[in-house]
């Protein structure tokens, strides 16, 4: 099969289009088509390196897959069936993922970061439980742009943070994958969204998509327009996924009793905290990775009931692999960058 496979860490120069074997099945695993697969910062940062994170090489990366059942080494399982992939790979027998907590498994990986080859390739191999079939109306592409993002942003408004309807919800970083899915699934659960985003086109997008009120967070203060914009209150919730850059302001952000979850730090690892602040306002920080099967499932729904709709920056043929890489490098994408495979 073709794939896009690096074999060293480095600049998107190092992933090469190239000949790679077809996936081996192993019992229980279905292999899929694939027709389209979506980047994240995840597959960034796993090509360039992380410290104390080993990636076999070769590596095929991608985690974001939509594509066709071709074969399966399980029953009952429906060759040719269209299907979105839910990103995450676990056990299937401990504790967590017979209670429906999956993402809590002690071998949990995500498709495509570690150990398991991804979805920028013709064929990949997953556990047939990973597999959600997908209407004839929903397309490939967009059916590869939901699954991480709205999963990741599901599990942060609805099960961490525990939004409620009539909440004011700041969502930092508009245009990036886990923004839009964030704007979109707190206004449809009845919230007041307010984001953040780094140009006057992102921020109209914002708006579209469901934001109430916008900050460029470039040319405004994060912490005084969250002041004016709510009478000097705050947010109730906080989706914060960037990290150093933002951290101090999205905290101060919180209103009294304030929740702030968090998924990732793009610009950094490191957020100071004013623990006075945190106890006598009584703010919750949480920390949020990923979502479970189930999670995906009830997003899903309102997927396909055009509830919730991926936002499509650009589709790159998978040979041009490295120039998505680049331009998600560069932030310049609002949404989603999808690779679509021949």
């Amino acid at each position: 099969m073709k794939a896009v496979r690096y074999h060293q860490h480095g600049s998107p120069d190092v992933l090469r289009y190239e000949e790679a074997p077809d996936p081996d099945l192993a019992p229980g695993e279905a292999l899929v088509r694939v027709r389209a697969c979506a980047l994240n910062h995840l597959d960034l940062w796993a090509r360039r390196g992380l410290p104390h994170v080993r990636i076999p090489m070769p590596h095929i990366g991608g985690s974001d897959i939509a594509g066709e059942v071709v074969d399966a080494a399980a029953p009952d399982v429906a060759i040719g069936r269209r299907v979105m992939l839910q990103p995450g790979w676990s056990c299937g027998r401990c504790e967590a993922c017979l209670g429906g907590r999956d993402n809590e498994c002690a071998c949990y990986e995500v498709v495509g970061y570690t150990n398991h080859d991804g979805g920028c390739a013709e064929l990949v191999k997953v556990p047939v439980a990973n597999l959600v079939p997908i209407p004839d109306a929903i397309d490939f592409v967009a059916a590869a742009a939901f699954p991480l993002t709205f999963l990741t942003a599901w599990h942060m408004l609805l099960t961490r943070a525990q939004l409620k309807r009539g909440e004011d919800v700041l969502v930092l970083a508009a245009g990036s994958g886990v923004g839009q899915a964030a704007i979109q699934i707190a206004a449809v659960h009845g919230a007041r969204v307010i984001a953040t985003a780094g140009s006057a086109a992102k921020l109209e997008r914002a708006r579209e998509l469901g934001a109430a009120d916008v900050i460029h967070h470039y040319e405004q203060d994060i912490f005084e327009e969250i002041r004016r914009l709510t009478n000097r209150r705050g947010v109730d919730v906080v989706i914060e996924h960037v990290g150093e850059a933002t951290w101090p302001k999205s905290v101060r952000s919180l209103a009294r009793g304030g929740r702030l979850v968090t998924c990732g730090a793009t610009t950094g690892y490191n957020g100071s905290l004013d623990l006075r602040a945190l106890f006598a306002k009584q703010l919750t920080i949480q920390g949020s990775y990923m979502g479970s099967k189930g999670e995906l499932l009830q997003a899903a729904r309102l997927f396909f009931a055009g509830r919730l709709k991926p936002a499509i920056d650009r589709v790159f043929p998978l040979a041009e692999a490295a120039a998505a890489h680049r331009r998600l490098e560069d932030s310049a994408q609002f949404g989603k960058i999808v690779l679509e495979v021949p």
